[in-house]
């Protein structure tokens, strides 16, 4: 079945219609057109890359965020009340609230916005990330929680969540020496600064493409790679985006300083996540991309200038 075909069966298990494919990555997402016209985004997700479980977790979260006020995409439910349905050949699809706005930026690209913007924006972003890690304290999390780690092993043990990134095939030899060598100096300066905390809920992909501008407002979508993790993380990975930006210092500072109205925020452990959240990306390009893809060599030049910024 075409993946049209299998939208156009999920979307009425909403009462809708299926208007356009708007991403295919993990899940391939359709804007979806519900009863009254209202508008929600439709997903089919990926097979085999989170189960019933993990995504039934993922929804609760984003509910419990949206009934505290966060801006973040409310699951909806279907006819049946349910928030999963299984598609011909065990597809799961699902639907959430359509948030207004455009995405932050493009991946690869630099931002547009004016630098004072760029910080404002930025600054926001830090408050938005603590609003949320708050709430989620603030939650009686349920036992069935069921996410990814982002924690020590799932980010530099030795079967990373998104595959051995020192072994990626596009590394020349000394790439690949150095990127093992990266790998095992980061986890001991992590494990000691991260003594005594504990991981919790984090939305471990605040990409450009995930964070939603509506004039002075953001929302935050895409909790797909949801799971639990360190807090910083959740910086760490907008910062990943930046390493090339002409601003990038001041919109470090600004997205920490935002961060940091409500909770603490160790600028170095900030530093040390963006560079686990490079290496991450390099693994996580293995299964997906084909060898002579450009962002395979991108990836790992990011990953490297970033390991000689923060490690020496």
């Amino acid at each position: 079945m075409t993946l049209a075909a299998l939208a156009a069966q999920a979307a009425a298990h909403w009462g809708g219609r299926p208007l356009a494919l708007i991403r295919n990555r993990e899940n391939a997402v359709f804007r979806m057109e519900l009863p009254g016209g209202r508008r929600a985004a439709l997903r089919l997700h990926r097979q085999g890359y989170q189960s019933a479980s993990a995504i039934g977790s993922e929804l609760w979260w984003c509910g419990a965020l949206a009934a505290q006020g966060l801006p973040v995409p409310r699951p909806l439910p279907g006819r049946d009340g349910g928030l999963l349905m299984r598609l011909a050949g065990g597809r799961l699809a699902s639907a959430v609230e359509w948030l207004p706005g455009d995405p932050l930026g493009e991946a690869g690209k630099p931002l547009a916005a004016p630098v004072e913007m760029q910080l404002r924006r930025h600054h926001a972003l830090g408050r938005l990330l603590a609003r949320i890690h708050d709430a989620t304290d603030a939650m009686q999390m349920p036992g069935t929680f069921d996410r990814p780690c982002w924690g020590l092993d799932g980010l530099l043990g030795d079967t990373p969540f998104w595959g051995r990134f020192w072994e990626h095939p596009a590394l020349t030899a000394p790439e690949a020496a150095r990127m093992a060598g990266v790998r095992l100096a980061l986890r001991d300066r992590l494990a000691g600064a991260l003594q005594g905390q504990v991981p919790a809920p984090v939305h471990a992909d605040v990409l450009r493409e995930n964070v939603l501008v509506a004039g002075e407002t953001l929302s935050l979508i895409d909790f797909d790679d949801c799971g639990t993790g360190f807090r910083l993380y959740d910086l760490g990975t907008v910062l990943s985006q930046n390493l090339y930006e002409a601003a990038r210092e001041e919109i470090r500072a600004a997205l920490i300083e935002g961060y940091s109205t409500l909770r603490p925020a160790d600028p170095a452990l900030v530093d040390l996540f963006t560079l686990a959240r490079t290496l991450a990306s390099v693994g996580w390009t293995m299964p997906r991309l084909a060898p002579d893809d450009p962002v395979n060599r991108s990836h790992i030049a990011r990953a490297l200038l970033c390991a000689d910024r923060v490690l020496g």
